[in-house]
């Protein structure tokens, strides 16, 4: 009993220690992080101030909108005390009777902060107004309209680019958490699911992969992020796909590829991570976006394959059925690629070893009115 549990402990911290470490998360975000970056490069998101802004957290964003709007009416309500005090409009100044103020009912630093506050966001409430006899104060209130203009815009135009980065697309396209190896047309093939959830279309798109490793050169260099490209076909192709429903990706696994090495029982002992890149072209925006997803070996399961999500109706209508999206079932496989290619018959039939609960195994006889895609 204590063995058992003991072994559950060392698989669990092995599995998260694999899972942080990973360079892209299930999510697309990049696990890197920068160091030892000279301060005179710093000034390079300085200079580029526009993207910095744009790639800043809504947080901050947010506390740059609202600094810079009350700084700016407070820098100028000053100003325009000061104009009232140069002029001996102020309460305590004791102006005559007949004095002429700069501004009316300007008589202290409360009303010149909201005299500057109704002046940049033109409210005009009609109680403090600007009088023509004063050059200094005419100039003032031109600087202070094309200044809080700049400030409109600039702040407007990035909560606008924030609100409509094609990242944001991104997020309604989604991978399979669990990629399958399994039999497909004559070839073993590492298969995973994507859908695009919205009906828009995603023009021109293009799915690859990579595979990250950490190999040894002949030299005795030891590469810590070695890069090797991964073909995914569909049953169409791979170019200009017509991405209007769920597609299943294929990677055919044999002698020129990275997994034909691979076995049934060395699988989950490898260490890489397989990235899938979705490039595409958003139909309602025309922007360019790009999704990504990883794999890591754990989350990779031999002999199974994903069933089927798309049905027709009675009534001719095509459904996608998502609540398939994340089953599998198991299928008849070869123990590794070398069997499969080599060895007729030589078969596994995998029952077990699924480690994510997302993923449901079932068990299928046949399936009637389902037609794949």
């Amino acid at each position: 009993m204590f063995g058992s549990l003991n072994k559950r402990i060392q698989d669990y911290l092995a599995e998260r220690r694999s899972r942080r470490t990973r360079l892209v998360t299930k999510d697309g975000r990049c696990n890197i992080e920068y160091g030892n970056v000279r301060y005179s490069n710093h000034f390079a998101f300085l200079a580029d101030f526009w993207t910095t802004f744009v790639e800043t957290r809504w947080r901050f964003v947010l506390f740059f909108f609202i600094t810079s709007f009350t700084l700016s009416w407070f820098i100028f309500g000053l100003l325009w005390y000061w104009i009232a005090r140069s002029n001996g409009d102020l309460t305590w100044q004791n102006p005559k009777p007949d004095h002429t103020p700069c501004i009316d009912n300007v008589i202290g630093l409360t009303t010149a902060f909201l005299y500057s506050l109704e002046t940049q966001t033109t409210i005009g409430y009609g109680g403090r107004a600007l009088t023509p006899f004063c050059p200094g104060a005419v100039a003032l209130l031109i600087i202070q309209s094309l200044i809080g203009a700049i400030i409109n815009c600039f702040m407007c135009g990035i909560i606008l680019s924030k609100i409509s980065l094609p990242k944001k697309r991104a997020k309604t396209i989604t991978f399979s958490d669990m990629a399958v190896i399994s039999p497909k047309n004559g070839s073993l093939c590492l298969s995973i699911r994507v859908a695009n959830l919205r009906k828009t279309l995603m023009i021109g798109s293009q799915i690859y992969g990579k595979l990250l490793r950490m190999t040894n050169t002949p030299d005795g260099e030891t590469i810590i992020m070695d890069q090797v490209n991964i073909d995914f076909l569909v049953d169409a192709g791979k170019e200009n796909l017509f991405f209007v429903c769920p597609l299943t990706l294929y990677h055919v696994i044999d002698k020129s590829s990275p997994f034909f090495e691979i076995a049934v029982d060395t699988l989950h002992k490898q260490e890489f991570e397989l990235v899938v890149f979705l490039d595409g072209t958003a139909e309602s925006t025309s922007s360019s976006c790009q999704v990504r997803t990883s794999f890591i070996p754990q989350e990779i399961m031999w002999g199974y394959n994903f069933l089927p999500i798309i049905s027709r109706s009675k009534e001719g209508k095509y459904r996608v059925d998502f609540s398939n999206f994340s089953k599998v079932v198991p299928v008849a496989t070869a123990h590794c690629a070398y069997c499969f290619h080599n060895i007729k018959g030589h078969h596994h039939h995998s029952r077990d070893g699924n480690d994510n609960e997302g993923f449901e195994v079932i068990e299928i006889n046949d399936h009637p009115n389902v037609t794949k895609m």
